[in-house]
């Protein structure tokens, strides 16, 4: 799973969740005293890419389709319409 981490995180709490197989954008190591905002701003960039690439490479199953787009996953349920 992906986290991205505000300064206000321990870094006990950082090396852990790498230790444990996640992948941790950390504001300290990136771009120390950013505002609140711009770490949302950060997080929900992330995310769009990663819609955005589920997008393009399930385009032809999506049309009248459920999908749900985590992070290493991606659930395309079907409409019998």
């Amino acid at each position: 799973m992906k986290f991205l981490a505000d300064e206000s995180i321990d870094r006990q709490v950082v090396d852990r969740l790498r230790i444990d197989g996640h992948e941790v954008r950390y504001v300290t190591e990136m771009e120390p005293g950013i505002s609140d905002d711009l770490v949302l701003s950060r997080a929900n960039q992330e995310m769009a890419e990663l819609v955005s690439t589920a997008i393009t490479q399930h385009l032809p199953e999506l049309e009248n389709a459920f999908v749900v787009i985590v992070p290493g996953s991606i659930r395309i349920r079907r409409s019998d319409l």
